[in-house]
């Protein structure tokens, strides 16, 4: 480089490290605008749009909505006053699904469709079912496999889109037992039979499923099936709050998402970002979230979330907690991680507790609570809660209002484990020389 050059260079990286947070982020999200968020692939387009998963996610929020005490409260998270009417009308008119919509009316105060509206629709879809049933039959009569599994199929999507959980799941099992059924068309059967369980809500048959369409995979799938299939195994984690098992399959698809049938690509991005910020060492934190590309693709869709993640990486405790106060909502408001939002919130406080304790010998009380922007009093509160279960390796001591940090000797700790250890084996070794003596 000449001198011009360099004295170039210098003053960019300085520019580029006086920014704020913010404004990094908008140098990012410019740079991000090459990276193409990723496309579905072969096998996902010819997924079926039903159940489709957006309704199950509005089916969330005006349920959680109806459980609130105002309807400002609903609005805090993020939940419209006319969503309930707009689920209801979509399930009527576009689904005309009565199984479903008798479902919610027991759940939701709404005045729609009344039974003998419903009744007529029963009808209706037996009908089209019987029909469906007859083109079946004349393809195993006049035509190929693949014309019988195309009509097997119909049943089965229409049964996802119209029918109640149970009439869809037989669909799907009949389509299973069909002869010759390539390890392929299988998987896909397994995944989609596994989304009409997860709409309604059943994590047992949905793992199932899923277990049933990984053994598959692992046998004859082909990458991108598999691929698609890490995802849905993904999200059954995420459900049965195994997070840990969940952030490393999430992290993994980050760059080949494809699954657009069961989230769009930003919802995934923030459980990748939720889940995988409470395991990962800081560098890989910084590399593979915060400078990601493809997550800094949708930065600017899930400003929250990225703000949470920025100010636990750059140590600005106050802008944590606040961002972890603006990210409750759209914990409370999602489907996979409603369930988990108090585990996860907890978790986020014993973070970035252990993060600035770390940095410490000892430090104040009233420093810390300066730091993390709360009282005194609530900071005792929670810490004590915190070292009580045995999450923080720290002591409180009130009456000089100090925190000491106990930093576990791993050394010596390796060292106990291995003579006790040692010890077991040697007493099971005597007791077999006795038996052996005998």
């Amino acid at each position: 480089l000449t001198l011009q050059e360099s004295g170039h260079c210098f003053t960019k990286r300085n520019a580029l490290n006086s920014m704020s947070t913010e404004e990094k982020m908008d140098v990012d999200e410019t740079v991000a605008e090459k990276v193409a968020a990723p496309q579905p692939s072969a096998s996902a387009e010819s997924a079926s749009k039903y159940p489709d998963m957006a309704l199950a996610q509005m089916i969330h929020k005006a349920t959680v909505a109806a459980a609130l005490v105002d309807a400002a409260e609903a609005q805090r998270v993020g939940i419209v006053d006319t969503l309930q009417d707009t689920v209801m009308t979509e399930i009527s008119q576009e689904l005309e699904n009565p199984s479903l919509y008798r479902h919610l009316q027991s759940i939701l105060p709404y005045d729609g469709l009344t039974d003998p509206d419903l009744a007529l629709m029963d009808e209706k879809h037996a009908k089209h079912v019987k029909e469906l049933e007859v083109k079946v039959e004349e393809a195993k009569e006049s035509a190929g496999d693949m014309e019988v599994l195309d009509a097997c199929l119909e049943i089965a999507r229409f049964a996802a889109k119209s029918l109640s959980k149970e009439q869809a799941i037989e669909a799907y099992e009949k389509v299973l037992q069909l002869p010759k059924l390539s390890t392929g068309k299988q998987i896909d059967a397994l995944m989609e039979e596994s989304r009409v369980a997860s709409f309604y809500g059943d994590t047992k048959k949905n793992a199932e499923l899923i277990e049933k369409a990984s053994k598959l995979a692992e046998d004859g799938g082909d990458w991108d099936r598999r691929n698609r299939l890490k995802v849905y195994n993904a999200l059954s984690k995420l459900l049965a709050r195994d997070v840990k098992e969940a952030a490393s399959l999430l992290i993994d698809c980050v760059a080949t998402f494809s699954c657009g049938e069961l989230c769009p690509y930003p919802e995934f991005v923030v459980y990748t970002i939720i889940s995988n910020i409470l395991f990962l060492p800081r560098t890989e934190l910084k590399s593979k979230i915060i400078d990601g590309p493809d997550i800094l693709s949708v930065a600017n869709k899930i400003p929250v979330v990225m703000k949470l993640v920025n100010a636990l990486y750059d140590c600005d405790y106050k802008a944590y907690l606040h961002a972890m106060v603006e990210v409750q909502p759209i914990l409370v408001a999602d489907r996979f991680l409603q369930p988990h939002s108090g585990y996860i919130m907890r978790e986020l406080h014993v973070l970035g507790y252990k993060q600035f304790l770390d940095s410490y010998k000892s430090v104040t009380l009233e420093s810390m609570a300066e730091s993390f922007g709360v009282s005194v009093a609530y900071l005792d509160l929670q810490l004590s809660r915190f070292i009580a279960a045995g999450r923080l390796t720290a002591k409180v001591d009130k009456y000089n209002g100090v925190v000491e940090t106990n930093r576990p000797d791993l050394k010596n700790t390796q060292y106990r484990d291995m003579i006790q250890k040692g010890d077991h084996l040697l007493n099971r070794i005597q007791k077999l020389s006795r038996v052996v003596d005998l």
